[in-house]
Parts: structure tokens; sequence; C-alpha cells
């Protein structure tokens, strides 16, 4: 493996400040936040060894997540055996790993991405691995399951999520993470917050948080709520992982589990994820751009049993171009089911996309189908 491969799994040790961060911490942030999301698509692209149990694991293992500072990334199972750990049980991180040569590729295409002041063309990457632009674009996906493009974008979004949590102004934390202006930043990439850009890096300081979960067909259904109404809803497949998730995306929140008194929104929710009642429209407390609110809204007007598509919801809010960013807005819905963002189709057909698996939303239009 190349000096440039092994930096890339050396664990960052210098504190970062302003544009000084480093490739590696770039790619220690990518890479954690792969690991917090239990991302299949990273497996045999790195390994995860934490050092307080002594064990290494894929990227999806379903073991509790470590701490950032109890990690270190490895490129192969054989480096982390080098340095003392074990293999996983659970997860055996050492079957079914993919090719060294490819594997290497795609290290190098991401490093050159996450090291870039500007995103590379896709030419410019496939120069870079001695491939044609084709091969290039058709190796990267099938190991990441994502284009370069969205890699590259996935990569900004992370800088900006790490410079507003350590207190940059928005402006300069959009610019820092590789936005050529800031227009571009909130047309674009913002609608994967959840919150509002502005608000991102205060991690809901001040807030108390009140969750419960309910076990449904869709799986574990999560619901966080404020006195003012629900401000987290989500999908899942266990209780520890989602709650995770909700303090992850509010860190400085304060957080109690509070059966009792979400239990009406809650029981509300389960009912129609269970197809015996009607959907609910619950009062909610949930932040976004002005675009993302008329979204939300409109979404929220689709009756049940009817389905609209990108473009429908672009010209109810008077944007009859803005599909995409429509498409976006759905993404970053919040509060699942109670925003039915799941009622959004594409005008091509088929069910389209679902930020909670295209199965879940299948499931959801097919109850509201029955009488």
């Amino acid at each position: 493996m190349s000096r440039a491969a092994e930096n890339l799994m050396r664990p960052e040790t210098r504190p970062a400040s302003g544009n000084a961060t480093s490739k590696e911490e770039k790619s220690r942030a990518l890479f954690y936040a792969a690991i917090c999301r239990r991302d299949a698509a990273f497996d045999g692209l790195f390994y995860t060894g934490v050092l307080t149990t002594g064990i290494y694991c894929r990227p999806s293992c379903p073991a509790r997540t470590p701490k950032l500072e109890n990690v270190r990334f490895f490129a192969s199972p054989e480096e982390a055996e080098t340095a003392g750990l074990r293999a996983c049980l659970r997860c055996k991180p050492k079957d079914a790993r993919p090719r060294s040569e490819q594997l290497e590729k795609v290290q190098a295409m991401c490093r050159l991405i996450g090291g870039a002041e500007e995103e590379p063309s896709l030419e410019e990457l496939a120069r870079h691995v001695a491939l044609s632009p084709g091969r290039a674009q058709k190796l990267f996906k099938q190991t990441l399951t994502v284009t370069p493009k969205q890699f590259a974008a996935a990569t900004r979004l992370e800088r900006f999520r790490k410079a507003a949590r350590e207190g940059q102004s928005v402006t300069s934390a959009i610019y820092e993470a590789g936005y050529g202006s800031s227009s571009r930043f909130y047309e674009k990439e913002s609608a994967n917050l959840g919150m509002r850009p502005r608000d991102y890096g205060r991690k809901g300081e001040g807030l108390s948080v009140a969750w419960t979960c309910r076990k449904t067909s869709l799986g574990t259904l999560l619901i966080a709520g404020t006195p003012k109404g629900l401000c987290l809803v989500r999908l899942g497949s266990g209780e520890k992982a989602l709650e995770a998730d909700l303090k992850m995306e509010f860190p400085k929140a304060s957080f109690h589990k509070e059966d009792t008194a979400l239990a009406k929104w809650a029981d509300a929710l389960a009912a129609y994820a269970e197809g015996q009642a009607d959907w609910p429209l619950l009062p909610l407390d949930i932040s976004g751009t002005a675009f993302q609110a008329k979204v939300w809204a409109a979404l929220r007007a689709i009756p049940r049993g009817q389905t609209a598509t990108y473009g429908d919801i672009a010209k109810a809010i008077g944007l009859p171009k803005a599909h995409r960013a429509v498409a976006n807005a759905c993404a970053a819905n919040p509060v699942a089911l109670a925003v039915p963002c799941h009622r959004v189709l594409p005008a091509s057909g088929g069910t389209g996309g679902y930020r909670w698996g295209t199965a879940r939303k299948k499931k959801l239009l097919a109850l509201e189908e029955q009488d």
C-alpha cells in the first residue's frame, strides 16, 4: 500500500482549526459518519478499530457506535491485526473483501475528492487512477453505491457540519466546506441538515426533548417532541440506533424518555402506521428554510389515498421549475409520517426514493389505498 493510502487510515493527532483542517481529518470525519449510519456501502473500503475493546469491525457492524477518540481506521484486516486488534465475531470483517487493486483506486479517488478545494471532474478522477471516465464511474459506484459527485456532496456537507459545530459562522462554514457561494449551499445542500443552517451550530442548545418508541410492522418508530409539537419522527430497525441518531441530531439538547407525555402522538402515529387509523394532523416543532416549510405544508395537504408528483408540489407552492428542490426537501423531512412525504412520486413512474426505505414507502401507500 502506498504511503498516501497509509496516511488516509492514520488517526489524526493534530488539533484542527480553521482552514488548516487536514485531508486525513476530513476522511476520518466521513468514515466516522459512515459507521454512525452503519453504512454497508463502505464495507471493504476501510475497517474500524476500537482501541478500548481491542476489536476491529466493518463500517456496517451493528455493535454500539464507539466514540471517535477511541477509533482508528485501517485499510485492511491485516493492518488491524498487526496493531494488536482481533476480528469482531458479529460482523466478521475478514469476509467478502473486494479486490485490493479496486480498493486502492477507489481510495485514491476518495482522497482526491476529500482534499480538493473544488470538486474534481470525473475526467480528473479517471486520470488520477489511470482509468477511462466510464470505468472510473462504474468502479466507484460499484464499491460505494454512490457516484463520485454524490460522494463529493457528502464530503462538503460533512465539512460544513464540522465547521458549524466548531462555532464558525454559517458563512465561514459554507465557504470552508467548498461551496462556491452561500446561495448554492442553501439551494442544493441545506435540505439535508434537518434544521436551519444558522441553527445547526447551536446543536439544539436550550432545547428540552422528550422521546419514546413504538414497535410497528414498519419497524421501530421513534417519536420526539417539545411542548410545541413533534421535532423528530424516524423509522429504523432498533431503539438504540434511533436514540443515538436523535442525540447526534441535537447534541446539546436535554433528553428524557417520556412515554406518558407523548402517548397521544405516539399512539396516533403507530395506529396510522398499522393501518388501524386515519392519518393524524399533529402539531410540529420543526425548523427549515422558508422553501422547505412551503413544501412540508403542501405535503400535509395531500389527502389520504392520493399521491402527487414532485412537479405537482412545485406548482402548488408557486415554483413550477423547482421539482428537484422539492425532492431535496422531501428527503430532508425530519418527521416521518407526520409530514407524509411518502405520498410524493416521480412523474416518470414507480415509487421513487424514500428516506426510510422504499419497502416502507410501498407499504404505506398500500395501506392508504385501502378503504
